[in-house]
């Protein structure tokens, strides 16, 4: 699907040294870019290509010319000549049979053998390490580069087995000729005829290399001249046939080394016509021939596809010029063209794909334009949908679709121009298979070639002239003012606007190209050579030029014409939108960027990489194009480029990241070894090698078309493009055309909500229901419909959350609702509001119905019935009709949910009939069924609803139901809230007997009761008066005020209160709570002596000394105050013993620490030593450096600088020796938490700290003040102490330095002293006794 453009034409003239004389031969130069020819004179001329001519560029294509005589005996001149590698000169082949070694350098030449006979033709072998000669005596000489002979054959080999050979004459001889041709890799060479065969029957020999051995011959055919090539990659070869006797033009043929004809094709010209020569590029994907003809000489280029052989281009010269032709051997599309009088033509064609930005193909063919719109069609060449026949070959075509006209121009290679005019493409179809002949234009324009031909408008063309001298160029710009160009025009090259003219009027919905007028209205002269040209979408009547070296200009068309205006109209980009090298393909789009439209130029180079103005987006890519959202094709405006990439990757690329430089691809970061087919978020493994973009369908259609090198057309809609344009499609609300592309490319239905929104989508619920009209489709929607928020998981890696207008935050409910049931509602809503009554959609609405989570099942079940109902009343039929039958519509119901909970649903409506129906038709055994049923219909109503409920787990309505049965059926109902004890609270509501009532509440009361939720149950036995039981809760839960309370609701004795007071101390005390102990010792029990001994064992000192002064008891205050002395002792040693602990801990601490910090920086200039050190050995020697643990984790990935001592990995370790001991383990990994820890758990709680504030209190009481005071100074001390070291590790934890002038317990305690909120920690001290 391409078609093969010439990219620039340079011509240089040989300067012969005579008029007679004329080229004959040539010989390339690979290494150093030169060409030599040989003429009739015997002298040898050179021509340098430049480096940038052969890499495409040609500003200048010849740097210097070598002339050199050669100097023969009298009548002896020069037939053959090729380039020798090895020795960096030209051997020669004269008619004499001398061979000759002319070295370049030194100008000198020597006789190097002689060949009886003359020489016919030389050939190097392609590695140059031999040469093949045939001599006029028919003999095949294969020799050396050091001109030893390896063998010696005659090229006829029958003519010495049949003896004939002896007593011929030299002049038997001289009517042969035997071209010769090696094949690529040297094993195998060709000849072609011998002497004694009949020039009308000659047969290709192929010889060994190596032996020289006949390998194989073809059968005897009459082939034309020199016609012999061998495909350099050894496939084939190539000769032309001579079919006169058949009244047909030449043929090309091709053969299998073992000489068996393999495939051939005609060529396209009158019976007389000759092929001199033809040859293959050094791609093997090119086919040239050099054909005369009756009035002129052409250079036809053929290439190979899909089976089939495409005419690319045709190059025509006059037959004075015998022009002969050679491809460049290392440049594929590089063809060097010269006249025999020294005209010699270098020509760089580059292959454009075929395809339009309308995805239309146009393949070139011989004098056929082969049409085929992709949107339509997909069909590969030769097939087409149509095809456009011209006058002669064509050589360069542009298109232009433009307000629904479609305009395609046709340069061709007899020099005339053709216009066509074709219709829409929706009315394409009805020219399938037709051929269209059409006439050339009327036309000034006489140029030697004509390339890069543009449209600018729909009558407007732009292209570049290319001119063999100044004269050619007055004659063919004859009429207009050129001064001004002719004298700045160094090159030969114009840029020349065309101006069509139509004087016919076009029919309407044809095809249309007569009464075209072409003139050149416009030409500006061109310092340099032009690469490409593009229109520029952006601007009317304008277009990009591309200069050699990648600078780009701007080519703007206006009416007036002058030197002045001229300057005008051409003038160069910023440096940002140029390239930075030459890019043979150039595209120009339009993007929008921040809603203003401007151009946007991309290039690819011959090296693979796309410039996008003077950025460079990928390095390696092999072909790309680009795609428009529905909407703004019309505006030729482009959202994407596709690219594929050397690697066989697709990529789709957003133009906003172009713009906006957030371009995240790096192309070169993917591997060929991803796995084939696998589909991302970046690119789309393409599944065969070599395979290109070819062409793009825009819109809703989003189709990526790519030709395989095999030629076969594959069509594919990538992931990503699909969901854009599908998206576009909802944010244009055209829900439909969506839908349809969901359902076409298997998209998750999802998508249609989740784009925009659930609340956008319900707004426009209506809208969707209306333009889809297909209830299926609805349905289809319906039943694929999930809460996933499908744009967030399933699509993620395709469309980006923020470039979707969509609330940030986007509910998946509303009102409480799950998504799926508010848009089946909504749906639903929709459905009965805007779509007539039918079957559909009522199945329709059922299965919103059925999918709504949980399922509306009794719903759809009620309508079910109703429909039912009204075929049982025998309703009017016109009214039956608008519904589907009952049946029909229960199978739906059970094809969409399970058929067990229909069968419940029906159940729960209580319509047995309903529940049978559904039974049936659910499979269900009628043995099963049948009999629960009956059961059922045997039941009072109300009783058969508790029942049913029961059955579905609906414990309210079944003790509605049974409460309402009435008396006789109360103990089904006590069990049935005893079995849920969920249904009290609704029981008591339902119940209104008090005597009922009571019973319900105990039942309650016995629940909680065996809960274990004490206090509840107690409340509960209160309210039905069971009061014993509600003395047992109290009792249970510890609240002896309510125990109390309750034994004297009961009545009881003063004995029996006594009694249970006393219980109830004992009890108390076991628990541990001796001050509610006290309490009812002292107000049941009038014991003042043990209220006092449950206050001192509380610790309450100043409510024991209060009860002991309040009965004056001397007694009890000595107890009081020998006890509160000795706790003083006690708490005095402890607090002494626990400063002490703190800071051995904190010294511990520190020391830990210091060793840590010395063993990571160690452990870390290891690591930058050995990178790769063993783990355990590592391991290993940290323990033995340090005495203890490392508190490092570490694996043999990780370098010295990932220690890792997170205060998470050691809290773990922390918790695991608390359960099994809570010891500090020295040398352990989590010693160093564990300190901390520690020292955060000897802090006073508020306990202690009201315990302390008492006990002071008390011993003033006493007359203690220096016990008091004493006990104040050390628990200060110790509090002191404790806040400080937690202090310092907290601050020593989060760093890697420790300072010892700083970081100590003693600096840190003199901080916290110093601190104003120092004072709030004071709160429990007595300020009498704080010091000075």
């Amino acid at each position: 699907m391409k078609n093969m453009k010439l990219s620039t034409s340079v011509s240089v003239g040989i300067d012969l040294q005579s008029e007679d004389e004329y080229l004959l031969c040539s010989a390339f130069d690979v290494e150093r870019d030169r060409v030599f020819f040989a003429s009739s004179a015997n002298v040898v001329y050179g021509l340098q290509l430049s480096s940038s001519q052969k890499g495409r560029s040609a500003s200048k294509a010849i740097l210097s010319t070598y002339s050199e005589q050669i100097f023969l005996e009298p009548d002896d001149c020069i037939v053959a000549m090729d380039y020798l590698m090895e020795k960096e000169a030209l051997v020669i082949g004269t008619s004499s049979g001398c061979l000759l070694l002319h070295i370049i350098e030194l100008k000198t030449t020597e006789v190097v053998g002689r060949v009886e006979g003359g020489v016919k033709s030389i050939s190097a072998s392609p590695d140059g390490a031999l040469l093949a000669v045939t001599a006029g005596l028919g003999q095949l000489l294969v020799m050396t580069h050091d001109w030893e002979v390896l063998y010696e054959t005659e090229l006829n080999p029958q003519l010495s087995e049949n003896g004939i050979t002896d007593g011929m004459d030299e002049s038997s001889y001289t009517q042969f000729q035997a071209p010769i041709c090696w094949r690529g890799d040297g094993k195998y060479l060709a000849t072609l005829g011998g002497p004694h065969e009949s020039s009308s029957l000659q047969k290709i020999r192929i010889w060994e290399r190596e032996s020289g051995v006949l390998h194989s011959s073809s059968e005897s055919k009459k082939f034309m001249g020199t016609s012999l090539d061998w495909m350099p990659s050894g496939a084939k070869l190539v000769a032309a046939c001579d079919r006169k006797h058949e009244n047909k033009p030449p043929l090309v043929v091709f053969f299998e080394k073992n000489g068996l004809e393999r495939n051939s094709f005609g060529i396209d010209e009158p019976m007389g016509s000759i092929v001199k020569m033809i040859k293959w590029n050094c791609n093997s994907d090119l086919l040239a021939a050099s054909v005369t003809c009756d009035v002129y000489d052409a250079i036809k280029i053929w290439s190979f596809s899909n089976y089939h052989w495409y005419l690319k281009q045709e190059i025509r010269y006059s037959k004075l010029d015998g022009v002969e032709f050679s491809w460049d051997p290392t440049k594929p599309l590089h063809l060097m063209c010269w006249a025999r009088g020294g005209k010699v033509t270098s020509y760089n064609f580059v292959w454009m794909t075929a395809v339009t930005d309308t995805s239309t193909a146009l393949v070139v063919d011989n004098s056929n334009v082969l049409v085929t719109p992709f949107s339509l069609f997909l069909m590969p060449p030769p097939m087409s949908l149509f095809r456009l026949k011209f006058c002669s070959p064509v050589q360069d075509i542009a298109f232009l679709c433009k307000n629904s006209k479609n305009q395609f121009a046709a340069c061709l290679s007899d020099g005339n121009l053709c216009i066509v005019e074709l219709p829409g493409m929706d009315i394409w179809e009805q020219f399938e298979g037709q051929e269209f002949t059409v006439e050339t234009s009327s036309s000034d324009l006489t140029t030697g070639s004509f390339m890069h031909l543009t449209w600018l408008d729909t009558h407007v063309l732009l292209g570049v002239a290319c001119y063999l001298d100044e004269s050619h160029m007055t004659t063919v710009l004859r009429g207009h003012e050129l001064a001004y160009q002719q004298s700045n025009c160094s090159h030969g090259y114009s840029l020349v606007e065309i101006k069509l003219v139509c004087s016919e009027d076009s029919v309407p919905d044809s095809v249309s190209f007569s009464g075209w007028q072409a003139k050149v209205s416009k030409a500006l002269p061109l310092e340099g050579t032009v690469i490409s040209i593009v229109r520029n979408p952006a601007k009317r009547s304008s277009a990009f030029v591309q200069m050699d070296g990648g600078s780009i200009l701007e080519y703007s068309s206006n009416s007036g014409f002058s030197e002045g205006s001229a300057r005008s109209q051409l003038h160069e980009l910023d440096s940002g939108s140029g390239f930075s090298l030459s890019c043979p393909w150039m595209k120009a789009v339009s993007v929008r960027d921040n809603s203003i439209v401007k151009p946007l130029i991309f290039g690819l180079d011959d090296n693979g990489r796309l410039h996008a103005g003077s950025r460079i987006i990928c390095n390696n890519c092999s072909s790309f194009s680009f795609y428009s959202k529905a909407g703004v094709v019309a505006e030729e405006v482009v959202t994407h480029l596709l690219l594929t990439t050397k690697q066989d990757l697709l990529f789709i690329v957003s133009i906003e990241d172009i713009l906006h430089g957030s371009l995240e691809e790096n192309f070169e970061r993917y591997n060929i070894n991803q796995k084939r087919g696998e589909e991302s978020k970046d690119y789309l493994n393409v599944w065969e090698r070599g395979a290109k973009i070819v062409g793009v369908v825009h819109g809703d259609e989003a189709a990526v078309i790519l030709q395989t090198t095999r030629g076969n057309l594959e069509c594919i809609y990538p992931r990503k493009l699909v969901l854009v344009s599908i998206i576009n499609a909802l944010l244009q609300r055209r829900f439909k055309d969506a839908l349809l592309m969901v359902r076409r490319h298997r998209i998750d239905f999802n998508v249609i909500v989740d784009c925009c929104g659930l609340q956008a989508f319900i707004e426009s619920s209506t809208d969707f229901v209306s333009q889809v009209n297909n209830l299926s489709h609805i349905t289809e929607f319906v039943c694929s419909f999930k809460n996933d928020d499908i744009m967030d998981t399933l699509y993620k890696n395709y469309i980006s959350i923020g470039t979707l207008p969509r609330p940030r935050e986007n509910p998946q409910n509303i009102g409480g609702q799950s998504k799926v049931s508010s848009v089946l509602l909504a749906v639903r809503k929709a459905l009965v509001e805007h779509v007539p009554e039918c079957p559909a959609r009522e199945l329709c609405i059922l299965t919103t119905l059925a999918r709504s989570e949980p399922p509306a099942l009794e719903e759809a079940l009620d309508r079910i019935k109703v429909i039912r109902e009204m075929e049982l009343s025998g309703a009017d039929d016109s009214r039956r009709k608008l519904y589907p039958s009952s049946e029909e519509s229960l199978r739906h119901l059970l094809w969409l949910t399970d058929s067990e909970a229909v069968y419940e649903a029906a159940l729960g409506l209580y319509d047995l009939n309903l529940a049978a129906i559904v039974a049936l038709n659910s499979q269900k055994d009628p043995k099963e069924f049948l009999p629960y049923l009956r059961g059922l219909e045997k039941l009072q109503p109300v009783v058969m609803k508790y029942t049913i409920d029961v059955k579905l787990h609906r414990y309210q309505k079944a003790l509605r139901h049974i409460v309402a049965a009435g008396d006789d059926y109360h103990e089904d109902c006590m069990n049935l809230m005893k079995t849920n004890p969920e249904l009290f609270p609704l029981a008591l509501h339902l119940v209104t007997n008090n005597v009922k009532r009571f019973q319900v509440m105990e039942a309650w009361g016995d629940y909680l009761q065996a809960e274990k939720h004490y206090e509840d149950a107690a409340s509960t036995y209160l309210c039905c008066s069971s009061f014993q039981k509600a003395l047992k809760a109290y009792r249970d839960c510890g609240d002896w005020k309510g125990v109390l309370t309750v034994a004297g609701l009961l009545k009881r004795g003063k004995e029996e209160v006594l009694q249970l007071a006393n219980e109830l101390c004992e009890e108390f005390q076991a628990l541990g709570k001796p001050a509610e102990a006290a309490k009812i010792a002292l107000e049941y029990c009038a014991d003042v002596s043990r209220g006092v001994g449950y206050y001192i064992l509380a610790r309450e000192w100043d409510e024991a000394l209060r009860v002991g002064y309040l009965h004056e008891r001397e007694d009890l205050v000595s107890d009081v105050k020998d006890a509160a002395l000795e706790c003083a002792s006690t708490m005095i040693s402890e607090y002494k013993e626990g400063s002490e602990k703190v800071a051995k801990y904190l010294a511990r601490y520190l020391a830990v620490r210091q060793r840590r910090l010395v063993l990571a920086a160690k452990l870390q200039a290891e690591d930058n030593l050995v990178n790769d050190a063993d783990y355990d050995t590592v391991s290993e020697t940290s323990s033995n450096f340090s005495g203890m643990s490392a508190y490092t984790t570490r694996t043999t990935k990780e370098s010295g600088a990932s220690i890792s001592s997170t205060t998470a990995s050691k809290a773990r370790y922390v918790r695991q020796q608390r359960k099994k001991g809570g010891k500090i383990r020295a040398g352990s990994p989590g010693e160093e938490m564990a300190l901390v820890d520690h020292l955060k758990g000897m802090s006073l709680t508020a306990s202690a700290l009201r315990e302390l504030k008492s006990l002071i209190l008390v011993l003033l009481m006493l007359g203690k003040e220096e016990i008091a005071q004493q006990l104040q100074n050390v628990a200060d001390a110790f509090q002191l102490s404790q806040e400080a070291a937690v202090k310092l590790t907290e601050d020593t934890i989060s760093s890697d330095t420790m300072d010892e002038n700083t970081q100590t317990l003693e600096h840190y305690r003199r901080r916290l002293r110093e601190a104003p909120q120092h004072s709030r920690v004071l709160s429990w001290q007595s300020k009498v006794l704080l010091p000075p």
